[in-house]
């Protein structure tokens, strides 16, 4: 009588070369799915569309010089970043409050750009162009771009109406 079962050794080739198939197909994904959502975060449209972007920073400042990096890094329009005697002349050159100051201060278009605000709440300014002098995020807090730590909590970043009064413009 002939045996009629099946190769063992195949049928374990066979389910092994499947598996190997579906794992290469979910890490194609995964890899195309990595990159799309990267590129999209990373697009800054309405920054892109700026003709130059200035940082206004102390001398003696090294996270400024870190955050200048975190900009030009991320962004196409030239970066000009200047070393300032008084950083204060520049902030009072451009209506920033004293209660909403940090350490540099970025002009991109008409807007001032006070600290070291993520480039997420630099877009949303730039698409909706609202009609304030510009956004601020008083203070050096840890883990905001350009400085060194954790993040812990949200970053509150606020609003400057042209009367040098103050809101919440967003949550990061």
């Amino acid at each position: 009588m002939e045996n009629k079962t099946p190769n063992v050794d195949n049928t374990k080739r066979k389910s092994k070369g499947i598996w190997v198939l579906f794992i290469g197909i979910v890490a194609v994904l995964a890899l195309v799915l990595l990159f799309t959502k990267s590129s999209s975060a990373t697009s800054f449209e309405n920054i892109n569309k700026a003709e130059e972007i200035e940082i206004y920073k102390s001398i003696t400042c090294g996270c400024c010089d870190v955050y200048s990096g975190y900009v030009d890094g991320r962004v196409t329009p030239k970066v000009n970043s200047f070393n300032v005697q008084d950083p204060e002349a520049t902030k009072r050159q451009f209506g920033i409050p004293k209660e909403m100051e940090s350490c540099h201060t970025t002009i991109i278009g008409k807007y001032f750009v006070e600290g070291h605000i993520p480039l997420e709440a630099v877009e949303k300014l730039l698409k909706e162009q609202p009609d304030i002098k510009g956004i601020a995020m008083p203070g050096m807090p840890m883990g905001a771009p350009g400085m060194p730590g954790q993040k812990s909590g949200d970053f509150v970043i606020y609003a400057v109406a042209n009367d040098g009064s103050y809101s919440e413009f967003m949550r990061i």
